[in-house]
């Protein structure tokens, strides 16, 4: 039997994988999308889209309305890349030293772009707005998109990310809490410097620094619930002069990772206070500064089964998988904090691998086979949900 849309996507597909080698070898960070943005408007434009420019500085609305009135869906793709030196030795390796796509964004735009030339030619009730999103990694880019209007009217919004842990051919799905909330913290612990042979007259801010480090660990193993999840990994640690000085402060950097909101909002004080006993014990102190970053992704369970329904009758139902939350985190959050929907990942490990680089690696590829999968699952399940 006859798939118009896999038909359409099929037709399209050469083009789409065409852009995103584009988007891959010109990759601009977050806020910075312009050259970018500015390819998703000729596109957009070419199909006689709606669209606003501009929106949460880079970003685009593009507006396709069908034949009668109906509900509203929004699909969503982010545009930004990252700061990393790319290795992957593709012809079409980033051009830019520093920058990378090295977490599918490339390819999330260019299937967008894809998935709007596919439902161009579909008779359907309703209306389909693209988000064409600046600034996920780290900055936050959908609130601005939000406050530009992206979600006024929608009813439904749908979000799909490249999983290289999952092989070409495949989606998996998760219920209800899918991500993480990603929260950021800067830790200062202040000592007295002074000379390296003479450590009584000083402060030494490194070993409290590396006890402090010690006993942050125990938040998580003794003080949360074993059944909820949790993370608090320290990234980074700055301090010193050399080697024959006794460092007067040292700065840590890390991240936590909860689902449980309660939790989540009663990390910074257990953070402080093990921050602030440990330092004063050993004569010195501390400064904390903790930052509530994206909220944890939650599927809403009717967009879930959505997918989970559309990509059984796509790639089969052997090829869906319903997996655990992941504790990395998305900016999505904020989108299904407002209006139901579902944000899920898309096989794309390369054929013949066993295990490919991951997300944010240098070395991160995709089997761009995977971007009809997910063309022509994105426009199925727009399509069906805007038919009720």
């Amino acid at each position: 039997m006859s798939d118009p849309v896999l038909d359409r996507a099929r037709a399209v597909f050469d083009r789409v994988v065409s852009q995103r080698r584009d988007f891959h070898q010109h990759p601009e960070l977050a806020f910075e999308e312009v050259r970018t943005s500015g390819k998703v408007v000729e596109w957009c434009r070419e199909l006689g889209l709606g669209m606003r420019m501009g929106v949460g500085k880079t970003g685009v609305i593009a507006t396709l309305k069908g034949s009668r009135p109906g509900k509203t869906i929004a699909l969503r793709a982010d545009m930004d890349a990252l700061p990393i030196q790319e290795a992957s030795g593709h012809e079409f390796q980033s051009s830019i030293a520093g920058r990378m796509h090295a977490c599918g964004h490339d390819a999330h735009t260019a299937m967008l772009l894809g998935v709007a030339t596919v439902l161009r030619e579909v008779e359907f009730a309703g209306e389909v707005r693209f988000l064409f999103q600046p600034a996920e990694e780290g900055m936050g880019g959908a609130l601005p998109m939000i406050e530009g209007g992206a979600l006024e009217g929608v009813d439904l919004i749908l979000g799909q990310h490249m999983a290289p842990f999952q092989p070409t051919g495949t989606i998996a799905v998760t219920y209800g809490p899918a991500m993480a909330a990603t929260d950021f913290f800067t830790l200062k612990i202040y000592g007295r410097g002074g000379h390296g042979a003479y450590p009584h007259l000083s402060v030494d801010a490194i070993p409290i620094a590396a006890q402090v480090i010690t006993a942050l660990q125990t938040i998580v193993s003794r003080t949360v619930d074993p059944l909820q999840a949790a993370v608090l990994s320290i990234g980074t640690i700055h301090g010193g002069f050399r080697s024959n000085v006794i460092a007067p402060e040292v700065e840590l950097t890390g991240t936590v990772r909860t689902f449980d909101d309660a939790l989540r909002h009663a990390m910074p004080e257990r953070i402080e206070r093990i921050a602030r006993m440990v330092s004063e014990a050993h004569g010195g102190s501390h400064k904390l500064d903790y930052t509530l970053n994206y909220p944890p992704v939650i599927n809403h369970p009717d967009g879930a089964a959505l997918v989970e329904r559309v990509a059984a009758e796509v790639v089969g139902a052997a090829n869906v998988q319903r997996i655990a939350p992941s504790m990395g985190g998305e900016d999505f959050a904020y989108y299904l904090e407002r209006v139901p929907g579902c944000f899920y990942w898309l096989g794309c490990r390369p054929t013949g691998v066993t295990e490919a680089p991951n997300l944010h690696s240098p070395h991160f590829d995709l089997d761009e086979r995977s971007l009809l999968t997910g063309m022509h699952v994105m426009a199925r399940a727009a399509l069906s949900f805007l038919a009720g």
